[in-house]
């Protein structure tokens, strides 16, 4: 089965929350995990991780927070995958080069996986946070 971490997971809800309130507010961690019923230090870990991959700007001083580095319509969810875990890749030899073996299953797996980022590629932030 593939799956997604759950890291993941909570990066996709936190930022549909965002996504679907006023655009120039600004969150903070507490808030948010109020707001969404994830434990405090999980939002902590992810808004970072959200950040660092250029999700997210990260606002400081008495009233910063964060908020979307772009609009929810030009962040997609490969995007968002990839700033949490890393370039999309269902198995080693999917990736571009093949894996080490570079077997005759390779240019199948690279076939899929470009079938799997193409789909996350076209469904964007807004479009998943307006169910």
């Amino acid at each position: 089965m593939l799956r997604i971490t759950k890291i993941t997971d909570y990066g996709f809800i936190l930022l549909a929350h965002m996504a679907n309130q006023d655009k120039e507010l600004l969150h903070n961690a507490k808030d948010l995990s109020a707001a969404i019923g994830i434990p405090l230090p999980t939002v902590s870990k992810v808004l970072k991780i959200l950040t660092q991959g250029g999700i997210l700007q990260s606002h400081q001083g008495s009233k910063g927070g964060y908020s979307l580095a772009k609009p929810a319509g030009e962040i997609t969810a490969a995007e968002i995958i990839e700033a949490v875990e890393g370039p999309v890749a269902i198995t080693d030899c999917s990736s571009s080069e093949g894996c080490e073996r570079n077997c005759v299953v390779s240019p199948s797996w690279q076939q899929v996986n470009t079938a799997v980022i193409g789909a996350l590629s076209g469904l964007t932030l807004a479009d998943m946070s307006n169910g």
